[in-house]
């Protein structure tokens, strides 16, 4: 009886990941998306606390962090429940995204997220894999967030720091890695894979949206973790 929890991305929102839910859900018993205020600039520590009262209370369950989420996840997963069995992130990162902006993370206050020309955005965060489709899908998510949370959501991100985090997780940990990300650098993968020497990277062929543009290539690496893990049904 094992669930996967799923941490979305900047935007908070469970409305993204359908197609990657539908191909998973084979592997496990259920798959939930727990989507954040649309309207209430909550930091990492208020979001975990969020997503820990959230989470499954008795039955074994895998936590994936995607993008933004990831340091959630890996906070959990240095202080686990006992019934986590293991985590999966998604292109993400443990520190800063770009150190380098970090001091300058309050400037974010005056930057137009939501208000970025989408071929821009689709660009960024879909490049070649990019469709109409998803384009829409990607543009009606943002618009179901206040433009303040987005960018708080985002001057949060820049002063990432759950690096500590990774060094106490025990629990299996798989990484998706875009080959394609041209919102990470791949220094932030490098980071989580020495912090973690048991992590399990896969490359996948993809954007920075990965488990959005090519959902069942995700799936098949997750269903393959929860089978390592003995998880499947």
């Amino acid at each position: 009886m094992t669930a996967l929890v799923v941490l979305p991305g900047l935007d908070g929102t469970a409305t993204l990941h359908s197609a990657f839910s539908d191909a998973v859900g084979t592997a496990f018993d259920s798959v939930a998306v727990i989507s954040y205020p649309p309207d209430r600039s909550l930091d990492y520590t208020a979001l975990e606390e969020l997503v820990r009262a959230a989470l499954p209370s008795v039955a074994p369950f895998v936590l994936l962090g995607e993008s933004f989420s990831g340091p959630i996840a890996l906070s959990i997963a240095a202080n686990p429940p006992s019934n986590l069995v293991g985590i999966v992130l998604s292109t993400t990162f443990a520190e800063s995204p770009a150190p380098l902006f970090s001091p300058f993370a309050s400037f974010t206050r005056l930057a137009p997220v939501r208000t970025l020309p989408l071929p821009l955005l689709s660009w960024w965060l879909l490049g070649r894999w990019a469709t109409p489709q998803l384009e829409a899908a990607l543009q009606s998510a943002l618009l179901t967030v206040t433009p303040a949370v987005l960018r708080f959501r985002a001057a949060t991100a820049l002063r990432g720091k759950a690096l500590a985090s990774c060094r106490s997780v025990t629990v299996p940990v798989l990484h998706l890695r875009a080959t394609d990300d041209r919102l990470l650098s791949r220094r932030a993968g490098r980071q989580i894979a020495l912090a973690i020497p048991h992590c399990t990277t896969a490359d996948i062929a993809g954007p920075h949206l990965l488990l959005q543009a090519v959902p069942q290539a995700c799936a098949r690496a997750v269903s393959e973790f929860a089978t390592r893990l003995g998880a499947n049904k």
